[in-house]
């Protein structure tokens, strides 16, 4: 039998695994399927049609798998699908579907009260500081960091790797291994702090600066600038960024901040 504190609230049908720990007061919907190893703490509410992988932690009084905040959808009962080893941290909210499944990866750090709205699509090792927002419909690639109170409207993209500073306001997509900041966000630099920490050797740091330079910094249409980039490339990150670059709909985030320098 699973770990369950004698006040929690579990209701029939919520599938749990044995090794499971359910803390005081915890809620838990009919329509949670929950792996090995989740910790669930105090006052913490999982419910809707939930799907969670093993080796989760979801902290105090955090809510996960609720309807969407759509007009007219707060009975609907949506799908939320979770990895494993994620964190979620105090008063963390993560809403399920409306017209598809919210999708969250792997080893994923969500703090207090960070927000991922519905049919978002969070990849792998994504960490959203705390009071960092998603609308609906938002993609999050793999690794990519949100700092502290910043807001991404809906439908917008970000890129694997990307970094959005405190308190931004994204109303467009991030491109892949770039750095943003302010209201209304914009470009400053490659993410070079977060690259090296991942690992990039120099030669790919070397090639995704030149094609900073020509996409960003370049003469001649858009479409020029991402061909010229390609060209003699054979890093896969280049190649990310510039398939991130033709397949946006909203448009990317390239005004360069004035008072901060570009690349170097």
């Amino acid at each position: 039998m699973a770990s369950i504190h004698s006040t929690a609230v579990v209701a029939p049908g919520a599938q749990i695994d044995p090794s499971c720990e359910i803390g005081p007061y915890a809620v838990i919907g009919p329509g949670v399927r929950m792996g090995p190893g989740n910790v669930v703490g105090p006052h913490a509410v999982l419910d809707g049609r939930t799907e969670i992988g093993a080796d989760n932690r979801f902290m105090a009084s955090c809510s996960i798998g609720a309807s969407p905040q759509i007009t007219g959808r707060a009975a609907d009962s949506g799908r939320l699908q979770i990895g494993d080893g994620n964190v979620f941290r105090e008063f963390v909210t993560v809403h399920a579907g409306g017209e598809a499944t919210t999708i969250i990866g792997a080893r994923g750090l969500f703090m207090a009260t960070s927000h991922i709205a519905h049919d978002c699509v969070i990849g792998d090792d994504v960490v959203m500081a705390n009071g960092a927002t998603l609308g609906g419909h938002v993609e999050i690639g793999e690794r990519a960091q949100l700092s502290g109170l910043c807001a991404v409207h809906q439908h917008v993209r970000i890129g694997q790797l990307a970094f959005v500073a405190g308190g931004a306001i994204v109303t467009q997509d991030v491109a892949p291994y770039c750095l943003v900041q302010g209201d209304r966000a914009r470009l400053v630099s490659l993410n070079a702090v977060g690259l090296r920490r991942a690992g990039f050797v120099a030669s790919e740091m070397t090639a995704l600066k030149r094609a900073f330079r020509l996409i960003f910094q370049g003469d001649g249409a858009l479409s020029e600038r991402l061909a010229a980039a390609e060209v003699g490339v054979d890093a896969q990150s280049v190649r990310r960024l510039v398939d991130f670059m033709r397949a946006s709909v909203r448009g990317v985030i390239a005004t360069p901040r004035r008072s901060l320098p570009a690349a170097a």
